[in-house]
């Protein structure tokens, strides 16, 4: 079997491409090696060339889906962004590209795909009200943001809101571009699979940390914020007052979950013609103010400093139900939080080694 990974150097994929290798697969790397991503290019991956190459350029996808039986889709800008002015980039990368990949899978008669989508497609998680109603939140206000309160409310009776572990059956509610980005992306795979007989899985990644994260950047995720920050030798700041809930999941159980998939898929175990999503996250809650601390206590930093700042694109809560995936995938985490931060807290970023 020949699986196409896209993004195959980067964070998430590279080690995709790892496990891949260690299960004696045949492996193809199709990647942009972005100089803003990747500061050293890299000529492989775990022994594999790196067929370098846009996702959005058709004659770059015809030839790395050659003889391919599997892609697993990887490729994408990714993080919240900067501004509004991101928003035709996020589109050119995510959406352009996957419209381009799925139409060259359609001409090659390839029918089994792998995407990586995102928590962020939920908007805010799931919620009950005190009385443990189910209860979808409105955006947060911004006059409780100026004051402290963060939690959402209720919107018919403005009360706080519990926080829940959120299932892949709730209701979709990006919130940002690049939320925007990623539910287009799983529409389209979706459609690609109706029309032409395909089946499709998408992995809809939580807050994914571990070794080769990229560096300090505008899109990087907030592990790798922190991350950066100790390195720099500063202190961890941390919006808002530290308590936002997260299900934080380390990079190779991502990855051993995109090969499940696989193994789920050529099994024939996803009905053909659809797509089947699942959360991929650790049912262990824990806070963005909890993984600021252990990072601190590890480094040998400063406390982290709580800053009450706030950004009106950022969720409260979100923590993943990932029921589903072990049920169906037969997928169970390995690595638990304290032992991965601890490991995480002196790994190499991408920019230490390119």
């Amino acid at each position: 079997m020949r699986i196409l990974v896209t993004g195959g150097a980067g964070f998430i994929g590279s080690h995709i491409v790892d496990a891949a290798v260690a299960r004696d697969w045949d492996v193809r790397i199709l990647d942009s090696m972005d100089p803003a991503v990747h500061p050293v290019r890299l000529g492989e991956i775990s022994g594999v060339p790196v067929l370098v190459g846009n996702v959005g350029d058709p004659a770059a996808v015809a030839e790395a889906l050659a003889g391919v039986d599997v892609v697993v889709h990887q490729s994408a800008k990714v993080g919240l962004g900067v501004d509004f002015f991101d928003a035709p980039d996020y589109i050119r990368n995510n959406d352009l590209a996957t419209a381009v990949l799925l139409a060259g899978m359609a001409t090659s008669g390839i029918d089994k795909l792998v995407l990586a989508s995102s928590m962020v497609v939920y908007g805010e998680g799931a919620y009950t009200d005190s009385a443990g109603n189910p209860v979808r939140p409105g955006p947060r206000r911004v006059e409780d943001l100026e004051r402290g309160i963060f939690d959402p409310r209720d919107p018919a009776t403005g009360e706080l809101l519990l926080p829940a572990l959120v299932t892949e059956d709730a209701a979709m509610d990006p919130r940002n571009v690049y939320a925007a980005s990623k539910l287009a992306q799983e529409n389209l795979a979706s459609a690609w699979a109706r029309l032409t007989g395909g089946t499709a899985v998408a992995l809809r990644y939580h807050n994914v940390y571990g070794p080769r994260m990229p560096k300090d950047t505008p899109y990087a995720g907030v592990a790798s914020l922190f991350r950066s920050a100790l390195a720099r030798g500063e202190a961890v700041r941390v919006f808002e007052d530290g308590g936002q809930r997260r299900s934080f999941i380390h990079v190779r159980d991502v990855a051993e979950a995109n090969l499940l998939s696989i193994d789920a898929l050529v099994a024939g175990r996803i009905a053909s013609g659809s797509l089947r999503a699942y959360n991929i996250g650790a049912t262990e809650v824990h806070t963005i103010g909890q993984m600021a601390a252990v990072l601190s206590s590890v480094s040998g930093a400063a406390d982290p400093v709580i800053t009450g700042e706030f950004r009106l694109g950022d969720v409260r809560h979100i923590t993943a139900s990932s029921a589903r995936a072990r049920a169906e995938l037969g997928w169970i985490p390995k690595h638990g939080f304290e032992d991965g931060m601890h490991e995480f807290a002196t790994a190499p970023l991408r920019g230490d080694q390119g």
